[in-house]
C-alpha cells in the first residue's frame, strides 16, 4: 500500500505545480491592476517589481502553512488514509474551480476556495466515518474545527465590507487634498503623503512580514516589537524627508509609491496566498513522513502529529516562488483577469462595458442618486462647489491613443496599493487568511466610487459588474464545498481507480478550457477596432470603411445563405449557431456606434467633417445586421417550436432570393475591396430589380393565402423573412448611395467637399 501513497505524492507534486499556475493566473490582477491601469511604468518594469515581491513573499509565507493542516478539520479524528483523501480531493477540486473562473476571465478568491474545499472534503469523510460507526450526525463537530473555521470564514467576508469602506474614505480624502491637478499640491504635502504611505508599507510588509521568516532570530523580532513606535517614527521622518527631496528633484513621488506598493502587494500576496496553492501538498507530504516512520497500518495511524509546528523548507518556498514568477510573466489568462478589474475601475465612461445592467444594479443606482440628491439639498452651495472643483477630472490629451491612456490617475493607483497591501499584511501578521482578491478588488471599487468614476451613464454597468464578481465569490464558496465533497466521496470509495478517474477528468477539463479560452481570444482578436488616427480624414474614412464593409457583406451573405439552407433542412443546432453569429455581428456594430461620442470628442477640428460619413456607414451596416438577426431569430423560433416546415415553393423562392443576394454582395465586396466605386450605379440597378422581385414574391404569397390552404405560422415566418430581406436590401441600397455620392464628389475641391460632408 505504501507504493500507492508514493504515487499519490508524485500526483500531489504535479497538481501543486498546476494549481500554482492556475491560481497565480487568477490572482495576478490583485497586485498588478493599479500599476497597469495607471500606466505608471512599462509593463516590463511593473512585472520585474512584482516578481521580486513574489519571490520575497514566498519566503515569508512559512507561518501560514498550518492552516491547511489543522485550521479547518481536527486531524486527531482522522487516520492517515482519510487525511490523504481529504488533501487529494481539495487540490483536484481547486484546480477545476480556479481554471473555470480563469477561463471566464473573472477574479475569484483562492483563499475562499481552499477554505471551503477543506471544509467540504473533511465533512464528506467525517460523514462517512459517522455513518459507518452508526453515530449521530451531531458528532461531526468533533471532526471539524468549527471555531477556527468560523473565524476564518467571517474574517474573509468581513474584509469585503472593511476594504470597500476604507478604500472609499481614504480615496475621497486623498482626492479632496490633491484633486486631479495634483502637480501644484504635491510640492507642499507630497513629502508628508510619501512618508505616511511608505511608512505604512514598511511597517506592514517588512516588520510584520518578518515574523513569518524561519531564519530571522527570535531576539531580533522581539527587539523590533519592543521598539516599534520609535522605528515607525524614524521611518516616517526618513521617508518624508526623502520624498520631499525627490519632489524637489522633479521626481514623481506617486510613481515611487505605486511601484513600492506593487512590490508590497505582490509580497503580501505570496506571503498570504501561497498556502492556498502548496499548503495542501506540503501537508500531505508531512502526513506521509509522519506515517512512514511510525510502522503503524495506514488505516490505524491517527494524525496528532499535524497539530505541532512543522515549518516548510525554504527550498520548497523558493521553488514555488520561481514557478509563480514564471506564471506571472507568461500566463495569458492572467491578462484577462487584470482587464476585468481595470475596466470596472476606469475613470472614463468610454468604451464597451463588460457587464450588462440588471434589476439590482438599477435599484442600487436609483437609491444612490436619491440619497445624493438629499445630501446635496442640505449641503451649502458654496461648500458643494469647492468639493466639486476638487473632483473635476483633468482634460484628456487627444494626442494619446485610446489604448495608451491610463484607466485612472496616479493618486488613485497609489491609494489602492497602500490601502490594499496594508489590510492584507495585517491579516497575514494575525495569521488570518484574508482574501487578497476580496481586499484588492473592493478597495479598487471603493476608490472608484469615491473618485466619481461611476457616472450616470456607466454606473448601472459598473455596479452590475461588481455584483457579478461578488456573486461569483459567494458561488465560489458553494461550488468549492460541494465539489470537494463529491470528489472526496469518489476517492474514498474508488481508491486508486477513483484517483486515476479524477486525474483524467481534471486533465480533460483543463484541455477543454484551454481550447475554449483560445477560441474566445481568437474571436476577440477578430473584432474590428477603428483608430481615430485612421479616420482623421475623409480619405481615411473611405479606406477603413471600405475594408470593413467588404468584410461585413461577406459575413451577411454567408449567414443569409446558411439560414435559408438550415431552415429548409429543419436543422435546429445549426440555426442556433446562425442566431448566435448574427447577434455577434450586431453587437460588434453596436459597440462601434457606442464609441462614436468619444471618437468625435477625440478628433481635432480638421477631422470632424469625416465623422458624419463614418456615422452613416455604421448606421446602415447596423440596420442590415438587425434585419439579419430578425431573420435568424424567426427561423430559429419556428423550428424550435416544431411548427410545420415551409412549403416547397416557399423554400424554392427563398433559395432563389438567397442566390440573388449572394451575387449582389459578391459584386459589392469586390467593389469595396478594390475601392473602385465607378461601378456602384450598376449594383444599384440590381438592388432595384431585387426589391421588385421581393415585392412580387410577397404578392404571390398573398394570392396563395386566398386560394390555397396554408399554415398561419409558416405564413408569418415567410412574410417575416421577405419583409426583413426587403429592409436589408434597402439599407444596403442606402449605403451604396452614400459611397456613390462620395465617388461623384471626390474630384470636388477640398473646401467644397468639407462643406458637403457637413
Amino acid at each position: 500500500m505504501e507504493q500507492v501513497y508514493i504515487f499519490m505524492l508524485f500526483v500531489f507534486c504535479a497538481l501543486a505545480i498546476v494549481d500554482l499556475v492556475v491560481g497565480v493566473s487568477n490572482d495576478a490582477g490583485n497586485f498588478l491592476n493599479s500599476a497597469v491601469g495607471s500606466k505608471v511604468a512599462t509593463l516590463r518594469t511593473i512585472m520585474i517589481v512584482a516578481s521580486v515581491g513574489v519571490a520575497l513573499g514566498a519566503i515569508f509565507s512559512s507561518g501560514m502553512m498550518e492552516i491547511a493542516r489543522k485550521g479547518i478539520f481536527n486531524p486527531t479524528q482522522f487516520y492517515f488514509n482519510e487525511v490523504m483523501v481529504i488533501f487529494m480531493a481539495v487540490i483536484l477540486a481547486d484546480i477545476l474551480l480556479l481554471d473555470l473562473f480563469n477561463t471566464l476571465g473573472l477574479p475569484t478568491s483562492t483563499t475562499v476556495s481552499i477554505v471551503f474545499e477543506l471544509l467540504g472534503a473533511s465533512v464528506c469523510v467525517a460523514c462517512i466515518k459517522i455513518f459507518k460507526a452508526g453515530a449521530p450526525l451531531t458528532d461531526i463537530f468533533q471532526y471539524i474545527n468549527t471555531a477556527e473555521a468560523s473565524k476564518l470564514v467571517s474574517g474573509i467576508f468581513i474584509s469585503v465590507a472593511v476594504a470597500f469602506v476604507v478604500g472609499t474614505i481614504v480615496q475621497w480624502l486623498a482626492r479632496l487634498v490633491f484633486s486631479f491637478n495634483y502637480d501644484r499640491t504635491i510640492k507642499y504635502i507630497g513629502g508628508i503623503f510619501g512618508g505616511i504611505s511608505l511608512t505604512a508599507l514598511s511597517y506592514f510588509i517588512i516588520f510584520k512580514g518578518l515574523k513569518g521568516v524561519a531564519f530571522i532570530p527570535v531576539e531580533a523580532i522581539t527587539w523590533m516589537e519592543e521598539n516599534m513606535l520609535w522605528l515607525l517614527l524614524a521611518c516616517f521622518v526618513l521617508w518624508s524627508v526623502l520624498s520631499q527631496v525627490l519632489i524637489a528633484l522633479r521626481v514623481n513621488i506617486f510613481r515611487i509609491i505605486i511601484l513600492s506598493g506593487t512590490f508590497a502587494l505582490a509580497m503580501a500576496f505570496a506571503g498570504n496566498d501561497l498556502v492556498n496553492f502548496i499548503g495542501v501538498p506540503v501537508a500531505a507530504y508531512q502526513s506521509y513522513d509522519l506515517w512512514h516512520v511510525s510502522g503503524v497500518e495506514y488505516n490505524r495511524f491517527t494524525m496528532e502529529g499535524l497539530l505541532g509546528n512543522m515549518g516548510t523548507p525554504t527550498a520548497i518556498l523558493l521553488l514555488t516562488g520561481f514557478i509563480m514568477i514564471l506564471t506571472l510573466w507568461f500566463s495569458k489568462k492572467a491578462r484577462s483577469v487584470i482587464e476585468t478589474g481595470v475596466k470596472l475601475s476606469r475613470q472614463s465612461e468610454g468604451g464597451e462595458e463588460q457587464f450588462s445592467a440588471n434589476f439590482l444594479s438599477r435599484f442600487l443606482v436609483r437609491i444612490t442618486v436619491l440619497g445624493a440628491a438629499a445630501v446635496n439639498a442640505i449641503t451649502p452651495k458654496s461648500l458643494q462647489k469647492k468639493i466639486d472643483a476638487r473632483f473635476e477630472a483633468a482634460a484628456e490629451d487627444k494626442t494619446i491613443k485610446e489604448e495608451d491612456r491610463p484607466a485612472f490617475d496616479l493618486v488613485r493607483a497609489a491609494i489602492n496599493l497602500v490601502v490594499s497591501s496594508s489590510l492584507i499584511a495585517i491579516g497575514t501578521s494575525m495569521k488570518q487568511p484574508l482574501s487578497t482578491t476580496y481586499v484588492t478588488f473592493m478597495v479598487a471599487m471603493g476608490s472608484s466610487l469615491a473618485d466619481r468614476a461611476w457616472g450616470r451613464d456607466s454606473a448601472v454597468f459598473r455596479v452590475a459588474g461588481v455584483l457579478n464578481v461578488v456573486g461569483g465569490w459567494f458561488l465560489t464558496a458553494i461550488v468549492a464545498f460541494l465539489g470537494a465533497f463529491v470528489v472526496a466521496g469518489i476517492l474514498y470509495y474508488g481508491n486508486i481507480i477513483g484517483l486515476i478517474v479524477m486525474i483524467v477528468v481534471v486533465a480533460l477539463f483543463l484541455l477543454r478550457s484551454a481550447v475554449v479560452y483560445r477560441n474566445r481570444q481568437r474571436a476577440k482578436g477578430s473584432v474590428r477596432r477603428f483608430e481615430s488616427s485612421d479616420l482623421a480624414t475623409i480619405g481615411g474614412v473611405i479606406k477603413e470603411s471600405s475594408n470593413y464593409v467588404a468584410e461585413t457583406f461577406e459575413r451577411i451573405d454567408e449567414l443569409y445563405a446558411k439560414v435559408v439552407k438550415n431552415l429548409s433542412a429543419q436543422d435546429l443546432s445549426k440555426l442556433t449557431k446562425n442566431k448566435k453569429n448574427a447577434k455577434k455581428l450586431e453587437k460588434e456594430l453596436d459597440a462601434l456606434k457606442g464609441n462614436i461620442y468619444y471618437f468625435i470628442k477625440s478628433l481635432n477640428e480638421s477631422s470632424v467633417a469625416s465623422s458624419k460619413f463614418y456615422i452613416l456607414i455604421l448606421d446602415y451596416l447596423q440596420d442590415m445586421a438587425q434585419c439579419l438577426t430578425a431573420i435568424t431569430v424567426s427561423a430559429y423560433d419556428h423550428v424550435n417550436n416544431n411548427h410545420k416546415p415551409l412549403k416547397f415553393y416557399q423554400l424554392r423562392d427563398l433559395k432563389s432570393i438567397a442566390d440573388r443576394i449572394a451575387d449582389l454582395f459578391k459584386q459589392e465586396a469586390e467593389i469595396f475591396k478594390k475601392e473602385d466605386y465607378s461601378k456602384i450605379h450598376f449594383v444599384l440597378e440590381h438592388c432595384k430589380t431585387l426589391k421588385g422581385e421581393l415585392s412580387q414574391t410577397v404578392q404571390k404569397q398573398i394570392d396563395h393565402i386566398r386560394t390555397t390552404e396554408t399554415s398561419p405560422k409558416t405564413t408569418k415566418l415567410y412574410f417575416s423573412i421577405l419583409l426583413e430581406t426587403n429592409a436589408l436590401v434597402r439599407a444596403n441600397n442606402n449605403l451604396l448611395m452614400q459611397f456613390d455620392e462620395y465617388n461623384k464628389q471626390r474630384k470636388t475641391p477640398k473646401s467644397k467637399l468639407t462643406a458637403l460632408m457637413r
